[in-house]
């Protein structure tokens, strides 16, 4: 699974360079042209990292980065300023406002993938590798398999694919639709108690042996892969959510 990169620059030429290194670097890219373009394209599927320009025609990539900050599917949403600010005060006001990074015009494509590549280790440290891990559990990607401990858990494609997602992202609170979103994708028969029902077989596969629950239930927001000492062992009691 390539991480898609939503460009958003009013710069044809640059957009267009942008997107051609990108993609030659194995990502797969998104393309809006100004802010109310990129808001709408978040919604319909949230991208791994936003390159944002600083000066865009009516809505300001200052303004864009503040609304994806207060939605809760992109508040950690990770986001790369591009700008021919480069003044401190700039920066600072960029960085409160929620930007992850900046980058000053003019640069290298050569820089700017290497940023990239630097803001997505930090945000979802494994993205990439061929095998992920979280305390007893490990996931190889390339064999297609998943043990907890010496134990080979067995899973659907469907229980494989929302494991790797809380895998690449742990500790991380999703709520349902982000995961419907991440893990199903333009499915849009799929309702959102599906979810829950699919935690709950994912849930009970990972703790088949009797190992200590690591899929946090957070009542009212979502979903979380955490591990807590001492947390019950088995399958958790289903909440009020996973009851639908």
């Amino acid at each position: 699974m390539r991480p898609l990169v939503l460009i958003v620059e009013d710069e044809a030429p640059l957009q267009k360079l942008l997107a051609y290194n990108l993609e030659a670097a194995g990502f797969e890219v998104a393309q809006a042209h100004d802010g109310e373009e990129a808001l709408a394209l978040v919604d319909e599927r949230v991208p791994d990292l936003v390159l944002l320009d600083w000066m865009l025609p009516q809505l300001s990539g200052l303004e864009v980065c503040r609304r994806l900050r207060r939605r809760p599917a992109t508040a950690g949403l990770p986001v790369i300023m591009l700008t021919a600010r480069g003044e401190e005060p700039d920066r600072l006001r960029g960085l409160e406002t929620g930007a992850d990074d900046f980058v000053t015009k003019p640069f290298s494509p050569a820089e700017l993938v290497a940023r990239v590549r630097a803001v997505l280790r930090r945000a979802r440290p494994v993205f990439g590798g061929q095998a992920l891990a979280f305390h007893d559990l490990r996931m190889d990607l390339a064999a297609h398999r998943v043990h907890r401990g010496g134990r080979e858990v067995h899973l659907s494609p469907t229980e494989f694919r929302l494991l790797r997602h809380f895998l690449e992202t742990p500790g991380r609170v999703f709520g349902r639709a982000q995961l419907l979103d991440r893990v199903w994708g333009d499915d849009l028969e799929i309702e959102l108690r599906t979810v829950d029902a699919t935690i709950r077989r994912l849930r009970r596969a990972l703790n088949a042996g009797g190992e200590a629950d690591l899929l946090r239930t957070v009542r009212a927001e979502g979903y979380a892969l955490d591990y807590k000492p001492g947390r019950p062992v088995g399958e958790a009691p289903l909440t009020d959510a996973e009851n639908g």
